[in-house]
């Protein structure tokens, strides 16, 4: 038979390695997650030289102009 003490330690310890565990998975799930949302945002968005989409245009946007 156990002593509350010795009970007590080795029901922290299962509880703390359970704790660890699905503090582990839910990080590494939030990260898969936040990967494919920043993958799904970025994707379709031009860059290069060649690009067309949306760019500045000083002529339209210049406040100096009335």
């Amino acid at each position: 038979m156990m002593t509350p003490r010795e009970s007590a330690q080795l029901e922290a310890e299962v509880t703390f390695n359970g704790f660890m565990t699905a503090t582990k998975r839910v990080s590494v799930l939030a990260c898969i997650i936040l990967c494919v949302v920043v993958f799904a945002c970025n994707n379709g968005v031009e860059t290069g030289p060649d690009a067309t989409g949306s760019k500045y245009n000083g002529e339209v946007y210049d406040p100096r102009i009335n």
